[in-house]
């Protein structure tokens, strides 16, 4: 019988701890609990939202990450939490109780080399989300569940989805030649056994606006003056399509008019990019000087 123990490890938003284990309590897939009928699935999870303070409850690979109401500090209580734990796993009971199999769903994924050497992209069959969203580490990717699980794998440096596919940057640590098959295979099951890809709550707030896409980015700012919405519309119809064949995104973060500077917002395998910035001067940039004459000057990017 395994012998479990705990690590309490801080993450980037102070109401959520994770408590990794020292040996993987789930495989496959994610999963997360908002109440205790949320979690009829979960004994382990049931019995943490017994406790007052207990807001989300997460189970995923190796750990289970814990939200937080306000009317504790984790200082205060984690320690109990963590023995409360070690107890649980080690009694044997179940953490979850797994749903009869559905029908696997028909599906076909390949991979695509991008112009960023550091991202490849994987296309599938068919559509996955319904829009835009990126995720730059396991924090940020809590609302999809197949994020976090490229996530488990120590050289995934960021993920990006888009309508039909994932592209995911790497650390240098790790070769493609390496990694591809083990990604891509992790990828074709998680959407042939038809979880969602994002939750249904991130899904929602995805409405289909001139750049309201969602990202880890805040909300930009949807009062655009008319040369702003020029610009929006020739990115949207012109470059948008080019640079998602490459597996990226490109947002339009605001106009200068005193400096006629353009600044927008690369993603996916845009992002760091070494021939980014060729692409802006020689591509993005000709293109509106061309199309909007002496109103633009300059296109900035910052990485998304």
């Amino acid at each position: 019988m395994k012998e479990y123990s705990i690590t309490v490890v801080e993450t980037n938003n102070p109401n959520i701890l994770k408590f990794e284990t020292n040996h993987f309590i789930t495989t496959g897939a994610n999963h997360e609990f908002k109440n205790i009928d949320d979690a009829k699935n979960s004994p382990l999870a049931q019995q943490l939202f017994y406790l007052p303070f207990i807001k989300t409850v997460y189970i995923s690979g190796n750990f289970i990450g814990l939200e937080r109401f306000d009317i504790v500090e984790w200082s205060d209580v984690k320690d109990e939490v963590a023995q409360q734990l070690v107890e649980y796993l080690n009694s044997g009971e179940p953490i979850l109780i797994e749903e009869a199999k559905t029908t696997p769903v028909a599906v076909t994924v390949y991979a695509e080399v991008t112009p960023n050497p550091s991202t490849m992209k994987f296309v599938a069959s068919r559509k996955i989300v319904p829009a835009t969203f990126e995720f730059k580490n396991i924090d940020e990717a809590k609302d999809s569940g197949l994020a976090m699980a490229l996530f488990q794998f120590p050289f995934v440096k960021q993920v990006f989805l888009d309508e039909n596919y994932v592209s995911v940057s790497k650390y240098d640590v790790a070769e493609w030649d390496d990694i591809t098959m083990e990604l891509r295979e992790l990828i074709r099951n998680y959407i042939a056994e038809g979880k969602d890809v994002v939750s249904i709550d991130i899904q929602a707030q995805h409405k289909p606006e001139a750049q309201k896409t969602v990202s880890s980015q805040p909300t930009q700012n949807q009062n655009f003056d008319d040369t702003s919405l020029e610009i929006i519309d020739i990115l949207e119809e012109y470059v948008k399509p080019a640079v998602a064949s490459d597996g990226g995104n490109i947002l339009f973060q605001s106009y200068e008019k005193e400096t006629k500077t353009v600044n927008v917002i690369l993603q996916g395998a845009c992002s760091g990019c070494p021939s980014s910035t060729f692409t802006l001067k020689n591509g993005i940039e000709t293109m509106l000087k061309n199309m909007m004459g002496d109103r633009i000057n300059e296109v900035v990017a910052v990485n998304g």
